[in-house]
């Protein structure tokens, strides 16, 4: 998964200047034109759209699992194509940590979006 350069900023700070990176709880995002290093892309927003926590895991071996259900809200409407995933340290506004694209899935109202537990896999690049 493709961090962002404010990650990689962050991280760099918290290496060479000492500064404090914890994040604290972070959100997944969902997105029907993907981010890129420097954010953009398009969240998707209304008919019951919201970030989500993410379950907080544990790195082994410089990757990290979901290990439990991350899911979102049932829409009340359709939320397009989503074609995009992003974590975020915010649950409004805030930044995108990192991003991942995939093939596109239409979101129709009354439709469960999720991703199972062991179905998300972030390493940094």
């Amino acid at each position: 998964m493709p961090s962002t350069n404010y990650l990689e900023q962050a991280v760099l700070e918290t290496i060479y200047a000492g500064t404090d990176l914890s994040f604290g709880t972070v959100f997944g995002g969902l997105y029907t034109s993907a981010p890129g290093d420097f954010g953009g892309g398009t969240e998707v927003s209304g008919n019951g759209y919201s970030r989500v926590p993410i379950p907080p895991a544990s790195p082994v071996g410089g990757a990290v699992f979901n290990t439990l259900d991350i899911v979102w809200p049932t829409p009340s409407g359709s939320w397009g194509t989503v074609v995009a995933f992003g974590v975020f340290d915010a649950v409004t506004g805030g930044n995108l940590l990192l991003y991942d694209s995939f093939s596109g899935q239409a979101v129709s109202a009354g439709q469960s979006v999720s991703i199972a537990a062991f179905g998300l896999l972030t390493t940094m690049e």
